[in-house]
């Protein structure tokens, strides 16, 4: 991204294509693994994201979404699968391909620029859930997850099963909600627009921009917060450790899954502070109002929290009943 001069960032077409290749190039393999050692990992991911099915549905009182694929990928091929994701979110909210000879160079740096980015992410994100391919799928990125359980000195099993917990808590979110990847592009069309108009640039930043970003960030906050929140309350009897696994992985944890991949593609930082909140908000409703009560977040967009909300969950239980017959 590069700032013009009235202080905007443009926002070019990607040459998709190139940040794919760049992200596959640069990202590292990863531990190594002999060939029965990486086919045993994929085979206890399958059947872990399979058995954190039943256990997401007691926990989080969501009913169970339809079947979606679970791919267990390396590092390189998470980057492919991200990208062709990404493709598809940009071209939905008003990006075109480059149409120029100057477009295309820039799509080209462009592509660069967001391969570079995603190669990082790469080393990092355990799994993600994506819910903007044409079919749906769970993807979990099998080295990393074994270089965080050694690294962390946890019990394999447990932690493999744990990760699917929480990625398969998305699913259910997206499915229980399924206006809501639609209004997660809305908001990020308001981002990029300008006064309402499809000006390209990310200005730093307007009043209506601002305040859309600030509604990603709730959202996302939610989401994340909420899948901890389940992760931890169905780890039991699946995941005898879950206490110690949450206390080592939250002293190396990033932001994880789309937030990631929205930050790096906003330009933005993001910080794991601001999504412990969506933790502690979900906590603090299922406290006062149960689990049920914190499910109308999931009916409808008006329902959602706010920022300041997360801050404040009372306001959103004040809120909340006037808003739902």
């Amino acid at each position: 991204m590069a700032e013009s001069d009235d202080g905007s960032v443009a926002v070019p077409a990607v040459d998709w294509s190139v940040a794919a290749g760049v992200g596959r190039r640069l990202v590292p393999a990863g531990p190594e693994l002999s060939r029965d050692e990486a086919s045993d990992v994929v085979a206890e991911l399958r059947s872990s994201a399979d058995r954190a099915t039943d256990a997401v549905a007691a926990a989080s009182g969501l009913a169970v979404p339809p079947s979606t694929e679970t791919l267990v990928l390396d590092r390189a091929g998470w980057v492919s699968a991200v990208v062709s994701m990404t493709e598809a979110m940009l071209l939905t909210i008003g990006q075109t391909p480059p149409a120029t000879l100057g477009e295309k160079v820039s799509g080209r740096l462009a592509g660069a620029q967001l391969g570079s980015a995603l190669a990082f992410v790469a080393t990092r994100i355990l799994g993600q859930y994506d819910p903007y391919s044409p079919v749906p799928r769970l993807l979990l990125v099998a080295p990393n997850i074994v270089a965080a359980e050694r690294s962390m000195a946890v019990e394999p099993r447990g932690f493999r099963q744990w990760v699917c917990l929480h990625e398969q808590t998305h699913r259910f979110q997206f499915g229980a909600a399924p206006w809501l990847a639609v209004h997660l592009l809305s908001l990020l069309r308001d981002v990029f627009d300008d006064a309402g108009e499809r000006s390209g640039r990310l200005r730093l930043l307007s009043v209506p921009q601002a305040a859309a970003l600030d509604r990603v960030t709730a959202v996302m906050s939610l989401l994340e917060g909420h899948a901890d929140v389940v992760m931890d309350s169905a780890a039991d009897p699946l995941v005898p450790q879950a206490a110690l696994l949450r206390q080592r992985f939250e002293g190396r944890r990033d932001a994880g899954g789309l937030i990631q991949v929205l930050s790096r593609i906003l330009g933005l930082q993001a910080k794991r502070e601001q999504y412990l909140h969506g933790a502690r908000f979900c906590r603090a409703v299922i406290a006062e109002a149960g689990v049920d009560g914190l499910n109308l977040a999931f009916r409808a967009p008006e329902l959602l929290p706010t920022l300041d909300e997360l801050h404040n969950p009372a306001g959103w239980l004040r809120r909340v009943p006037q808003r739902v017959g």
